[in-house]
This record gives structure tokens, sequence and C-alpha cells, in this order.
């Protein structure tokens, strides 16, 4: 068992994370107005804390800007040596047409503009269709970038188990895959889980906290309706939760979490997440970040003040024994986005 008391993870051996990565879809809409200075210096607070960790994409609005500022001001704050201490990984999410040299050369070179880097700490690619094979070529191409120093890790998001497969097998290395992975969405452990071993990729989870649904909030609370779910994550996680088995089942977990979350002195969401931190290959878990509006420092922190026991798993997974299997009914990691 991995013990919960290391908070970074060595996912390469020159990259050093902090195991709670600072999720920013949420700057990219859909989760409340971010104002800007207010989330820049949440963005210190958050650096100051110990989570220097920051999961991002070229598409989620103006997220890579957002870095570059980040890296302005921390190092006028503690000088340029302090910018080693940061891990961001970006993304590149392009449509899904012919893919050229230039087109990759030039989407990379925008990205480390915006983000003030001359290196990409770790590049992670998703493809929308894989009737489309010029993913392969992409990755070719960013492989080649790879070896220039552009991007110092290639890593990929949302790809299943096959076509990660096919991937390995044309020798571009990969350091992880991010997936949908949770109490609820359990998928990885079915295929992906146990390829990533064989292979040594590991896994950066999202989605472990559905949205704060997995919260003492929700607790014996009726039904929301589509009003009530207020953001985008809330809206997408709640659609899995009815997938999963729905909300009376949902429930019954909650109340389980709960238990457990008071016995440890913890949060339905620490103990949602530490539960996922302990699965094999993982390497990290994506907590979203609404900056300048809500602070989840203190509590993110206390996923590592404790450790899961056997009887805490085994009542966990007794409930979800009871729930649909999302690998019939969705099939394997990411291929609800195909």
């Amino acid at each position: 068992m991995i013990d919960m008391n290391q908070k970074f993870f060595r996912l390469a051996p020159d990259l050093n994370i902090c195991r709670i990565v600072n999720g920013m879809w949420q700057v990219a809409g859909g989760h409340g107005n971010i104002d800007r200075e207010s989330a820049l210096a949440d963005m210190i607070r958050y650096h100051e804390a110990g989570f220097t960790t920051w999961d991002l994409a070229d598409i989620y609005g103006p997220a890579e800007d957002f870095i570059g500022e980040f890296r302005n001001r921390l190092s006028k704050l503690k000088g340029i040596k302090e910018l080693d201490n940061i891990q961001s990984f970006t993304k590149w999410v392009p449509q899904p047409n012919r893919i050229t040299q230039s087109m990759v050369q030039n989407s990379i070179e925008s990205s480390l503009s915006r983000m003030h880097v001359s290196s990409l700490d770790l590049l992670q690619f998703h493809w929308w269709d894989y009737n489309n094979p010029y993913y392969m070529d992409a990755l070719k191409y960013l492989s080649d970038l790879k070896d220039t120093g552009s991007i110092r890790h290639l890593a990929l998001t949302n790809f299943d188990t096959e076509h990660l497969q096919m991937i390995i097998d044309s020798d571009i290395q990969i350091a992880s895959n991010q997936i949908q992975f949770s109490i609820i969405d359990r998928r990885p452990e079915v295929k992906m889980i146990s390829f990533c071993k064989e292979h040594n990729i590991s896994l950066l989870a999202y989605g472990s906290i559905c949205g704060g649904l997995l919260s003492e909030r929700y607790v014996g609370r009726k039904e929301p309706s589509a009003i009530e779910l207020d953001t985008l994550s809330l809206r997408k996680y709640k659609r899995m939760i009815d997938t999963w088995g729905g909300w009376n089942l949902f429930q019954n977990l909650l109340l389980t979490l709960n238990a457990v979350a008071k016995k440890h002195n913890v949060s339905i969401a620490n103990v949602a997440t530490n539960y996922i931190l302990a699965k094999p290959t993982v390497a990290g878990v994506i907590i979203g970040v609404r900056l300048g509006i809500v602070d989840h420092l203190g509590e993110n922190a206390n996923v590592f003040t404790f450790n899961l026991d056997d009887s805490d798993r085994d009542s966990i997974d007794a409930i979800c024994e009871k729930s649909n299997d999302l690998f019939e009914v969705i099939g394997d990691c990411g291929d609800e986005y195909r």
C-alpha cells in the first residue's frame, strides 16, 4: 500500500509532483466568474502551501496565460530559482483532422509562450476520434519535440487501453495517462491499471470527488434538480452517478463515506481522494480549483494525514458491488468522449 504521508510522487527521474494536482479546467468557464487578481493571489497561496503541481490545457480558456503570469509574480516575490519548484502540465487538444509537423510545432510554441517556459514539463495529448488515424502522426511529431527539449515528458489524456497499447507498440514513450477514476468510476481497474503496471506508466486521476458531489453537502439530501447543479462539474458527475446506480444508492455510499470520514476526523472528499491515491499506478489526483471563489487548501492537506484500513475499504466496496458495471455500460477509460 502507498504511504499517504508521502505528499510527492516521482513521475519521472526529473519530475517530482505533488500528489494532489491543482486542476484548472474551472477557469475556462461554467464554474463561476474568475477574477484574475484573486485567482493569481490564490495560485501563490497554493504554491506556498506545497501544492505546486498544476493541470491545464490549451483549450481551458486563460489557464496557460494564468500560469505565465503566476510564474512572473512568483519570480518577483521569491526569486527565479523558485520557478524550479513549479510543475505545470498542459494538454494539446486538436481537432481530429490531418496533422502536420508545423501544426504541432506552432501549437507547442504557443503553449511555451503563454506559460513563459522554455520546456513543457508534461504535454498531455488528447484525441477525440480514434477512427481518424492522424493521432499517431501527432504523437510522432510530439515525440520529436521531446527529443529537441521543447517537451520534457509526453503523456496522454483519456486514451483507452487498446490505443495505449498501439502507441506503446509504436515505440513512443508515454509517462502518464490522465483518466477519470473515482469510487464511482472504477473502470481503470478492469484493464488500464494492469497495463500501466507492466509498462511503467502512471495514472493521473480526475473526477475523484465527482465535482464536489462526494461531500457532506449532499448527505441525506434529496436528488438535486438541474438548476441546483450550478457548475459544469456537478452536472457532469451527476450524470455519471445516474449511470452508476442512481441517487438512492449514492446516498448509501455517502453515509458509508461519512462514517469513515468521522472515524479519521477528515472529510468525505478526503476519504474519496485517499481511496484513489492508494490504487496501483496512481501518481496523483486532480482536484479542481475555483480560484478566488472557494478555498479548499486546508481540507486538501488533510488527505495526507491518515490511511484507510481494510475495514474502511471493505465497507466502501460493499456499496459499490451493488452498482452497475460502468466498464460494461460505457466502455474503457475515455470512451465517454468518443
